[in-house]
């Protein structure tokens, strides 16, 4: 059968809900890795979409088999696609070696065998039927009747209330954090919604990579720094700093790669940053930083490069920026 085109729900970055309010709540850990949505039509087949709503089911062909776990159930369910490090904690830079070969099976298959991938299932938007308009109660409670486990997929559970002791064991175990879900909520596809909140247990946030300085020294040849902006309520690129550290040699070399595809003549800030030997680039790049504060015009303070998300399209790096930001 065909199924329906349903855009991933997404959270809104926030504290933990009130107290008075805990028990309202479901928490669930914040997984590092690529946001999926799983399409089974119950013929024995699966597909695979990204956020972006690209096709990316030969880039992991460990899940295939997931296809027959419902028989011939039809059903889309949402989830995140992890590669668990020697201590099974999921690490996006593992990831990113398996990310982007959609359209290179071969290589594909052969990443799979050195570093296979986990997906984690927390939700069912459609299961014969649509579920949309359904509690994410509900909701949960359909997934979990299900029991999807198998040797590249799970269902882990989720806590309701105790929002503060969720939060305190994911900072303990070295975790990304905490969404927090609105038991009452109902799944608003391709909706950044304030009914599910994420927490991350740094302060960190995507940005887009406008520019770059060239290096000097031993780095002569290669980006010394990346100059990065954000996108305000008005669409526009904004400018919020220079990032100069967080890379390892081999991750500088790629990003200077990236940087050679990506060379245009234009500044894509407005307004422009008044910063000397910038080299400007089209704003096709989105890369994640963490930083210790803002300062009251937007600029990042003391900002660390973490990681390239090649998931994540420039238009989605957006901030709630002051109007004079830049």
């Amino acid at each position: 059968m065909t199924l329906p085109l349903i855009a991933p729900m997404l959270a809104t970055p926030g504290t933990l809900p009130p107290a008075a309010q805990d028990a309202r709540w479901a928490y669930e850990t914040k997984q590092d890795g690529q946001r999926v949505m799983v399409y089974l039509p119950g013929d024995g087949t699966v597909l695979l979409r990204a956020r972006s709503g690209e096709d990316i089911t030969a880039a992991y062909p460990e899940l295939r088999p997931i296809g027959t776990a419902l028989r011939t159930t039809p059903a889309v369910l949402d989830g995140e696609v992890l590669a668990l490090d020697e201590h099974g904690r999921a690490n996006f830079q593992l990831l990113q070696s398996r990310m982007g070969l959609a359209h290179a099976p071969a290589r594909a298959a052969r990443r799979a065998a050195q570093v296979p991938v986990h997906l984690v299932l927390f939700d069912v938007p459609y299961l014969e039927e649509p579920l949309l308009r359904l509690p994410y109660v509900r909701r949960r409670a359909r997934l979990t009747e299900l029991g999807l486990s198998g040797p590249y997929w799970s269902t882990p559970g989720a806590v309701t209330g105790h929002g503060a002791e969720a939060l305190a064991a994911t900072r303990e175990h070295g975790l990304e954090g905490l969404v927090c879900k609105r038991l009452d909520s109902v799944y608003e596809a391709g909706v950044r919604s304030r009914a599910w909140i994420k927490i991350r247990n740094m302060r960190a946030e995507d940005v887009i990579v406008g520019g770059w300085l060239p290096g000097k020294g031993r780095l002569s040849g290669l980006p010394g720094a990346v100059l990065v902006g954000q996108r305000d309520a008005a669409g526009r690129l904004r400018y919020v700093g220079g990032v100069g550290t967080g890379w390892s040699e081999a991750e500088r070399t790629e990003l200077a790669r990236l940087l050679a595809d990506a060379a245009s003549g234009r500044c894509p800030f407005e307004p422009a940053p008044r910063v000397r030997d910038a080299r400007w680039v089209l704003p096709v790049l989105v890369g994640e930083v963490s930083y210790s504060t803002r300062t009251r015009s937007g600029m990042l303070r003391q900002p660390s490069w973490l990681r390239l998300r090649p998931d994540l399209p420039p238009e989605e790096s957006a901030a709630d920026l002051p109007r004079d930001a830049g």
